[in-house]
Order: structure tokens, then sequence, then C-alpha cells
């Protein structure tokens, strides 16, 4: 029988966005559950596959329809099927969880597991920006910092599925931020979402400065109020977007020298600040460049809708099962 659907599931640290994707690569419907409210992984596979059988029948589709699933999340072990030591997540920690295998026990259906800025990647490289591209890394700037790196048309996975974590590289390599890896210094503990909001109280806690930041409760400080901030002049604000786009461009330069990519695309969160980030990405990304690839090597968002990019990506796994 002809199987003419496949559903993609972004697992993210605090939602799991999930959604039924046909042949043209058009999502018929999708959905959202919470990732964050269970400690036991087990408990959220099954509110996973409840979500998606609920899914299928609100869109008038027989589960026996689905062709497979695809999923992105983090430390997702493309050859394995698990999600390793996922500290990102409630239910991750120090565990490795068989997602594949419980999932397609539970639904009978094929599932097949990548990293969640893969699945991003392979979205992007589909239907979004990096559509003609075969050389480009996708860089998520959400509660982490996540990578997909495209070499030759395919996501490089290196020998054990786990290739790509560039927002694990050291980049203060003494007295750096603690990160949620365990490691110290790390890309991700400086530019991801929860990075800029702890550039923000650290120099809240170390400087007097005015700044409208200071009119928020203290432990509270998110991204988003840092670009509101910025967006209304504040010049802290505007000064943490300054560090932490310095931070990112320098990343980039080491990037390109190591893959010699056409783009890096940027998706997530941290995204809709805009000319905030990007400025400052380009900016000391050209100045640490070799002479050979300045001016050759484009910064640009991801033109995607947040919620389709993964669940397109994730999804065109599943057409190959």
């Amino acid at each position: 029988m002809e199987k003419p659907y496949v559903v993609g599931i972004d697992i993210g640290g605090q939602t799991a966005k999930i959604g039924i994707v046909n042949a043209r690569g058009e999502i018929l419907g999708q959905t959202t559950i919470p990732s964050n409210q269970h400690t036991d992984a087990t408990l959220f596979i099954e509110t996973l596959c409840a979500a998606i059988q609920t899914l299928a029948s609100d869109n008038h589709i027989n589960i026996s329809e689905i062709r497979g699933i695809g999923v992105g999340a983090p430390n997702g072990n493309y050859y394995k099927g698990t999600i390793e030591y996922a500290v990102n997540l409630t239910w991750g920690g120090n565990n490795l969880i068989p997602l594949t295998d419980i999932m397609s026990k539970r639904l009978s259906i094929p599932v097949v597991l990548t990293n969640d800025a893969n699945a991003a990647a392979m979205g992007e490289m589909a239907y979004g920006a990096a559509r003609g591209m075969k050389n480009f890394i996708m860089i998520t700037l959400g509660t982490g910092v996540g990578s997909g790196i495209v070499v030759d048309g395919k996501i490089l996975y290196g020998h054990d599925g786990f290739a790509g974590e560039l927002g694990h590289i050291s980049i203060v390599r003494n007295n750096g931020r603690a990160c949620s890896c365990g490691k110290n210094g790390c890309l991700e503990a400086y530019a991801s979402a929860v990075g800029v909001a702890r550039t923000a109280r650290e120099m809240l806690e170390t400087t007097s400065r005015e700044s409208l930041l200071r009119t928020l409760p203290y432990e509270k400080i998110t991204s988003k109020d840092v670009s509101e901030a910025a967006q209304q002049g504040d010049k802290m604000a505007k000064e943490i977007f300054d560090f932490t786009g310095k931070i990112l461009g320098e990343a980039f330069a080491d990037f390109v020298a190591f893959s010699s990519p056409e783009a890096i695309i940027l998706f997530g969160g941290l995204t809709k600040s805009g000319d905030l980030i990007i400025k400052p990405i380009i900016e000391n990304m050209e100045k640490n460049l070799l002479p050979l690839w300045r001016g050759k090597v484009k910064v640009m968002f991801s033109q995607l809708k947040e919620s389709d990019a993964a669940i397109l990506g994730a999804s065109a796994l599943a057409w190959e099962l």
C-alpha cells in the first residue's frame, strides 16, 4: 500500500514540534507539546507518540498511511537512533535513550533520528536559503548553540554520528564560563540565548551603569529582554549584542577555515534580534578570516519559519526509510 505521508519532529529544550508532511513538502498539520515537563524519558516518548496519533486523527490520516518518522533532537545519534547525554533536556542528562526503538515499537512505524541542527540544515537545503548549495553550515542559536555541517551535499556525521558540535568548541580557554555540557568556556555558554542573558546579568552585577534592564527582575532576564532594550536604544543592551556577535564572528572565521562553506545560515530564537546580532557577526568574521576567504562567505538568516525548518528537515530523513 502506498504510504503518502511522513512525520517530522523537532525536539527542543522547551517544546517538541510535530508535523505531518506530504511528498510535496507541505506540512498538512502540526502541533506542539512541552518537552520539559518530564524527567523520565519513557513518559515523554509516550506523550510524543500519543500526540502523533492525535494529530493524524485530527487530520483524517490513518496511522498506517505514515511511511516513517524523522526526529531532530539534541545529541541525536543518526547511526544508533539514540539521544545521548542531552543535558538541555530535562529527561536527557547522563542517559542514553533508545528513542527510535521505543517509538517504532510503540507506533509500528520506522523511525530515524538525527541532531536537531542537522535536521534544520536538511530543511534549509531542501526548502530554504541553502537550496542549490552543497557546502554550508547551519548554526542554531536557541537555548543552546547547535550546528549542522553540509559538505558536498551531505550532512557530516563523523565516525560516531556526533560530528559538528561547534557549540562546544572552547572560545575562552582560561576561567571560561561553566557550560551545561560540563566543560568551561564553550561557545554555547556565551552565544546562546541563555548565554546572552548571562552576559546581561554579569554586566549589571559588575557595573553601576544605567540600563533599562535594571527595571527587570535580575534572575529572570532573557535574551528577548536584552533585544527589546537594545531596540529602544539602551547602550548596555547594544554592547551585549556587540560582545555576542564578536564571539560568534571570531568562531565563524575558524569554521570557514575548516570546511570552506558557501554560507553560514543562522536559525533560532536569537536571530529575531536581526541586525543587532548579524552586523557584529559579519564584521568580526571578516576581520578574522584568511584573505583568501574575505568577502566570499555569506552570513544569512534562515528563510524558513522557525516552526517549519526542523520539521521539514527531519521529515526529509523519513522519506529514505
